[in-house]
């Protein structure tokens, strides 16, 4: 589940935002200033915050900043009035991720989170899939159905998989098998079935996130 942190003097927009994102599945906390976040983000992590750029004391834009050095990971959308649009485009080329002008639909709202949501969980995939190891085993289209069967599956024997597979060179499917181990994607337990492992599970997902993302380029 998501965790998003609200940060806006205005108490009822705060409170509104609250209850529209909550309905839709996301945990929201609240902040009323960029101190008080800056505080509760100390203590948790958060996937995004949304973030006024008008505040008393440190502005959305000092706020920012300040995010960053803290959470670089942490993606930031603005919410801004239309006077300030010029201010949030220059926040973006700091490292925000979008902006939302004052006042702007619920519609709106929930498509930037999850389009933003979306592009970091992205992003860290790259990162996890850019690994040497990791893209040499994903190369080969027999390793890639092993891990989805394994996802479908939980856990195979080395029977069950050759057949789910359709192959009937067992040293085939033994040497990719053996490519996966090795870059710590598989194991087995002791019963000898094979399993995922905690980052073969990681990278699962992350090829279903590509693969997704490849679909809407397309």
């Amino acid at each position: 589940m998501k965790t998003l942190l609200i940060v806006d003097d205005d108490q009822e927009l705060r409170t509104n935002l609250q209850e529209v994102l909550t309905r839709e599945g996301y945990v929201a906390s609240l902040a009323k200033d960029g101190s008080a976040a800056l505080e509760m983000v100390k203590e948790r992590d958060f996937d995004l915050v949304l973030l006024d750029l008008v505040m008393p004391g440190l502005s959305g834009m000092e706020t920012l900043l300040l995010l960053q050095r803290q959470k670089p990971q942490c993606r930031v959308v603005l919410m801004t009035a239309f006077s300030t649009v010029e201010n949030a485009v220059d926040a973006m080329r700091r490292g925000a991720a979008d902006y939302l002008t004052k006042p702007f639909k619920s519609v709106d709202l929930l498509t930037t989170v999850r389009r933003v949501l979306e592009e970091a969980k992205f992003k860290a995939c790259q990162v996890t899939l850019n690994m040497d190891g990791t893209f040499n085993s994903l190369a080969n289209s027999i390793r890639r159905q092993i891990i989805q069967l394994l996802v479908a599956n939980k856990r195979l024997r080395f029977m069950d998989l050759t057949r789910s597979l359709g192959i009937d060179d067992h040293t085939k499917v033994n040497f990719h098998l053996k490519v996966l181990k090795e870059n710590e994607l598989l194991i087995q337990d002791e019963q000898k079935y094979y399993c995922l492992s905690a980052e073969g599970e990681k990278v699962a997902q992350c090829m279903d996130v590509v693969i997704q993302n490849l679909s809407c380029d397309a």
